[in-house]
């Protein structure tokens, strides 16, 4: 599922201040209503003092002027009054007072507050009781005045409406600065991304850009991968290259003797072509497997890396060289291979790489060549050592025959050995290494142990 990251930043950013802006909104209503309350509140206050004062100057015969004024526009809505005297007699203003909504509270006050309906509409009452002389009635007076509650939920819709229209002005003000910000900070992005699809097969240099701190790892890992990758193709041309170099002479000789045998003269003489052609086409075969040893090699061990027993695979390799060490009259020994070894390796891997040295001292160990010793021996990694008493290598030619297709002398050989165990021990995060011995050679891998 895809989704687009200026979105992402955009609701990121921009949600928390919704949340706040709709809070701060709830608070505000909330206030104004609370505003309006108190404002009108007085206002009702004011008005029924007003009332009282008049009433208890005129006799209740008359309302001053200017509180009729303030009866008809207090603070935007008309008020009503009702005043009784003490016996419950109406004294002046609107015959009939509200209806109380709930049972109005012990009045222990002068006055007290409450909600009512007055023909229908709900209304906001002020109960005045004072005590004065009109007439000939004396004592407590009782002042009622009230107004419709839809003059304070105006006002309070009103300061609502101006809050949210400020509140909205600021989202929409900082979503924009958000957008453009977004848009701004993620142009490094877009200029990466555009450098990126400029590679390609032909291009794998590294990224010189200058980007964020927080890219630099994602460019680094690119970077690296592209490495990785140059020099994968680099080894897989030079693989290709090398092989067909190496395959060209003996399919070469292959052919010539095919060639041969068709034009022979004789049966004995076919036969003998033939036995040449066999042998040759046995050195073009060993020679592609081991070209195709080195390349599994390279390409690393894989899912076929477990926990092994190590000289298990040593018994069992150096047991399939004992009858051709036989045939040569050499003596093959085995030392320390008797008790479990494990590793995490590949072992098919690591039995190849084996095979190739046992193979290769068999092989170049010249006609002095008397005994080829496999030992296994275990500190912090495992070493796994051959070493034969032949004709030996001059040190000045190990490079030489650590590379490719390397001879120290030209010989039936591919040329291959040294690399597949030195490939393979690399692709364990081991090590191929030659001793110094006094007499002959001997080369030793070293693989991590990597299971206790």
């Amino acid at each position: 599922m895809s989704y687009s990251l200026r979105l992402r930043l955009f609701a990121i950013i921009l949600a928390p201040l919704l949340l706040i802006s709709v809070g701060v909104g709830l608070w505000r209503v909330s206030e104004a209503r609370d505003t309006a309350q108190d404002l009108y509140d007085n206002s009702l206050l004011i008005t029924a003092l007003a009332v009282s004062r008049d009433v208890a100057l005129a006799d209740g015969d008359t309302i001053a002027l200017e509180t009729e004024g303030l009866l008809a526009a207090t603070d935007g809505g008309a008020v009503r009054y009702h005043v009784y005297a003490p016996d419950g007699v109406f004294v002046t203003g609107f015959a009939v007072p509200p209806v109380p909504v709930t049972a109005v509270p012990k009045q222990t006050e002068p006055y007290v507050f409450y909600d009512g309906t007055y023909k229908g509409r709900a209304v906001r009452v002020l109960r005045l009781i004072y005590v004065t002389q009109i007439d000939a009635f004396s004592g407590p007076f009782t002042v009622t005045v009230w107004q419709d509650e839809a003059v304070r939920e105006a006002f309070v819709t009103a300061l609502a409406m101006r809050t949210f229209a400020v509140i909205s002005a600021l989202i929409l003000t900082t979503g924009l600065v958000v957008w453009f910000g977004v848009n701004y900070g993620l142009k490094p992005l877009i200029d990466l991304e555009d450098a990126i699809s400029r590679r390609s097969s032909a291009d794998l240099s590294p990224i010189q850009r200058s980007v964020p701190v927080e890219t630099r790892g994602l460019v680094d890992r690119l970077n690296g991968l592209f490495g990785q990758v140059n020099q994968s193709m680099e080894a897989q041309a030079a693989f290709i290259s090398d092989a067909s170099h190496q395959l060209r002479n003996p399919i070469a000789g292959v052919r010539a003797l095919g060639e041969a045998i068709l034009t022979a003269r004789t049966l004995d003489a076919a036969k003998a072509r033939a036995g040449d052609l066999v042998t040759a086409a046995e050195r073009a075969s060993d020679l592609a497997e081991n070209l195709m040893t080195l390349e599994r090699a390279r390409a690393g061990a894989g899912d076929a890396v477990m926990r092994t027993d190590l000289a298990q695979v040593v018994r069992a390799t150096v047991a399939d060289f004992e009858g051709l060490a036989a045939r040569k009259s050499v003596q093959l020994k085995l030392r320390g291979a008797d008790a479990p070894a494990w590793a995490r390796m590949d072992a098919t891997m690591v039995q190849e790489a084996l095979k190739n040295l046992i193979d290769n001292a068999l092989l170049h160990g010249g006609p002095s060549l008397q005994s080829v010793t496999v030992s296994l021996r275990g500190d912090q990694d495992w070493r796994l050592t051959v070493a034969d008493d032949g004709q030996g290598v001059a040190e000045a030619d190990y490079p030489k025959i650590l590379a490719r297709f390397g001879q120290a002398e030209p010989s039936e050989g591919s040329g291959l050995g040294l690399s597949i165990a030195d490939t393979v021990a690399r692709r364990h995060g081991g090590a191929l290494t030659i001793d110094p011995v006094g007499q002959g050679f001997s080369v030793s891998l070293r693989l991590p142990r990597g299971v206790s």
